[in-house]
């Protein structure tokens, strides 16, 4: 069974950082892109910053310049470094990896979720 635990989140003043860890746990063969999401109350879940196996990356327009997405392959493990926190970047975040593992008739890509994890920015 593979698993995605999230920690790092908590409360913050506007301005300052938090970093957000991923780790990828279980039976499986390999984990291609992996990526963070974050929902904030009343609103639908948004993509943050993934980063491919190969260390590819790509932000949303309103985290650019401030998010930095890293993984460490050896490690099954993702991480979100976030700088100059605002107000508006009070939500959930959620984990995300496509993830390969053994099946039936032969092999799968599923996408998995983490739990989730709040990140409060306060003025």
């Amino acid at each position: 069974q593979v698993q995605l635990v999230e920690s790092g989140g908590g409360l913050v003043q506007a301005g300052g950082s938090l970093r957000l860890s991923c780790a990828a746990s279980g039976s499986f063969f390999s984990i291609g892109a992996m990526g963070w999401y974050r929902q904030a109350p009343g609103k639908q879940r948004e993509l943050v910053a993934t980063i491919t196996s190969g260390g590819i990356t790509n932000y949303a327009e309103s985290v650019k310049g401030r998010v930095t997405i890293s993984r460490d392959n050896a490690k099954n493990t993702v991480y979100l470094q976030m700088n100059s926190l605002k107000r508006e970047d009070t939500a959930v975040y959620y984990c995300n990896a496509r993830i390969t593992t053994r099946q039936t008739m032969g092999y799968g890509v599923t996408a998995y979720w983490g739990q989730g994890t709040q990140v409060t920015v306060s003025s």
